[in-house]
């Protein structure tokens, strides 16, 4: 069997997990968050939409994968709205915990939202949503990022801040 060190473009079947990862979050969490009333699901929604753009205009347009097919499918994405920025710029940034926060809010915030109305109104299926919620933004997304997207990704060889922060011992 040939080893693959990366990926040029991933395979649909990569770029459909990690999306649909990425859908059944939101989508868990946007259920969630509709519990507490429309105004605070559109706001969610609002939020996840400023994410994805954020992500697509800060990150996509320095990566490696601009106008390829990322893991994410993002690569493609991007470059149908940015322009190309600089590749050298990706591998130079530095990321930290305070530059995830808000990536983490997406899944935290209706996690504890969902904890509060679990104590207010036991429902069983909030409580399957929790844990739905909490195996898919941990365990899940530590499958498709460790066996799926970074393990076969050419930026992560030519520099990842994410895995500079994730490797730190």
């Amino acid at each position: 069997m040939e080893k693959i060190d990366y990926y040029e473009n991933y395979p649909t079947r990569i770029v459909f997990i990690s999306t649909l990862l990425s859908v059944f979050i939101y989508l868990i969490g946007a259920y969630i968050i509709y519990q507490t009333g429309i105004v605070w699901l559109i706001i969610y929604l609002c939020y996840l939409i400023f994410l994805e753009i954020r992500l697509l205009k800060k990150s996509c347009i320095d990566c490696y994968y601009f106008g390829k097919t990322c893991a994410f499918g993002k690569g493609r994405i991007s470059c149908l709205f940015f322009r190309k920025g600089d590749s050298k710029r990706f591998s130079q940034k530095k990321a930290s915990w305070k530059d995830i926060l808000p990536d983490l809010i997406a899944a935290l915030v209706p996690a504890i939202i969902c904890i509060f109305l679990l104590f207010i109104n036991f429902n069983i299926l909030l409580l399957s949503l929790l844990i739905l919620l909490i195996v898919l933004g941990s365990f899940g997304n530590g499958f498709v990022r460790g066996k799926l997207a970074c393990k076969y990704c050419k930026q992560r060889e030519l520099g990842c801040p994410a895995e500079q922060l994730f490797q730190k011992t």
